[in-house]
């Protein structure tokens, strides 16, 4: 039995203020405009942040306004939810300021992905706080289309479980080891695990179903990133692995993706599914992270429970 144990914080209702926050790279009001859209449509209303466009290279501002915006979304009490506006990077090098009682005093839900995932890793150490992997609010229809969405707000406004099923036209759906597996689910965007090794945000997969998805890396770094979390001992006592998105991870080599996950994942004696639309591919679906989940290889399911109370 997997204890579950962590922070869900209550689901979104019509009415809720959700702050859309740029913790990472940066981005333009007209890039938002269509999230801002989608998130009214739902009765919600969302408020950017005061930093939300600001821009500093290839960071949404300092690294002081970026952990004030987010400081603010999570002290404010008009504030239910924070919505990233994308990834890119930069969260990892504001995760230490952020005010962590402030965060556990008054839980609020998180969304996001790809960059974002060292902020879920912090939020997870700092305060045990579930999370939702899936589409920021700088929203692009042609990648994520109205099942994206619907996938979104679900995850955000309900207490139910969620399944998401592999994928045949997925490039990774080859990539399987047939078995079924509790625990909870942890991870997100490859490059972000690996980035938190040896810092005090790298979970304990001990027990955990790992998620892995990646965009825009090479076969042969993604072989790079896999044998480090082997040769470090992050993968000692993982359930299973859940594979998602790896999408424009090609090179000049004839060896691909499914290759290199096939090789670097199959042999870890845990079941291992691929084809999960969770990532940076088209049709990304929406999961909880931090919750219990059952991941069944053999069917081709992974279910996690809810990031999100009622009430």
């Amino acid at each position: 039995m997997v204890p579950d144990d962590c922070l869900r914080p209550p689901a979104l209702r019509p009415g809720d203020a959700v702050m859309l926050v740029s913790p990472s790279g940066p981005t333009r009001p007209e890039r938002v405009a269509r999230g801002i859209e989608l998130l009214t449509g739902w009765g919600l209303r969302p408020v950017p942040a005061p930093n939300a466009y600001a821009r500093r290279g290839y960071l949404a501002g300092d690294d002081a306004l970026r952990a004030a915006d987010l400081n603010a979304a999570f002290a404010d009490p008009e504030i239910r939810g924070v919505i990233c506006t994308r990834g890119g990077y930069g969260a990892q090098r504001v995760v230490d300021l952020i005010d962590m009682a402030a965060v556990r005093r008054d839980p609020k839900v998180v969304a996001g992905f790809s960059d974002i995932t060292a902020l879920q890793f912090a939020l997870w150490r700092g305060a045990r706080l579930a999370g939702v992997h899936g589409p920021g609010a700088a929203w692009r229809d042609e990648r994520t289309p109205i099942r994206s969405a619907e996938s979104l707000h679900a995850v955000l406004t309900s207490a139910e479980p969620v399944t998401v099923t592999a994928v045949e036209a997925e490039e990774t759906f080859p990539v399987r080891v047939p078995g079924r597996a509790e625990g909870r689910l942890l991870g997100g965007n490859l490059c972000l695990i690996t980035a938190s090794i040896g810092t005090p945000d790298m979970p304990d997969l001990t027990g955990a179903i790992l998620l892995v998805e990646e965009v825009q890396e090479p076969p042969y770094k993604i072989d790079r990133m896999l044998t480090h979390l082997r040769r470090c001992g992050a993968l000692d006592g993982i359930a299973g692995v859940a594979v998602g998105q790896f999408t424009e991870c090609a090179d000049g080599w004839d060896t691909t993706v499914v290759d290199v996950l096939t090789d670097r994942l199959g042999d870890l004696g845990v079941p291992v599914l691929g084809g999960l639309p969770i990532g940076h591919g088209p049709n990304q679906l929406t999961v909880p992270v931090g919750t219990p989940a059952t991941l069944d290889a053999t069917t081709g399911t992974l279910t996690a429970t809810a990031a999100v109370r009622q009430g």
